[in-house]
């Protein structure tokens, strides 16, 4: 369910915004994408695990409140991560 250290590791070079960056909303946000898609793939199985749902849905409201933030400093940096991770059709 949850995601490998080497499939994190690449989405962390692949979102940071600078080097060694490992903090900022865009890769927060990358990381807690694949974990959703993750859990989502998990719950085609599971239909009954409430437990793993209840994190998923923190998960997704955590992810909403970093994307907001981006809306709030810089809307073409919003548009851009949304678009290249797919959210929002």
């Amino acid at each position: 369910m949850s995601i490998l250290a080497d499939r994190k590791q690449a989405l962390i070079k692949e979102y940071a915004t600078k080097e060694g960056d490992t903090g900022s909303p865009e890769v927060q946000v990358a990381v807690l994408t694949e974990r959703i898609r993750n859990l989502t793939e998990h719950f085609k199985s599971h239909k009954k695990d409430n437990h793993s749902r209840r994190g998923l849905l923190m998960m997704v409201n955590q992810r909403r409140k970093l994307l907001a933030y981006v809306k709030g400093k810089d809307v073409a940096r919003y548009e851009a991560l949304i678009k290249r991770l797919g959210l929002r059709h």
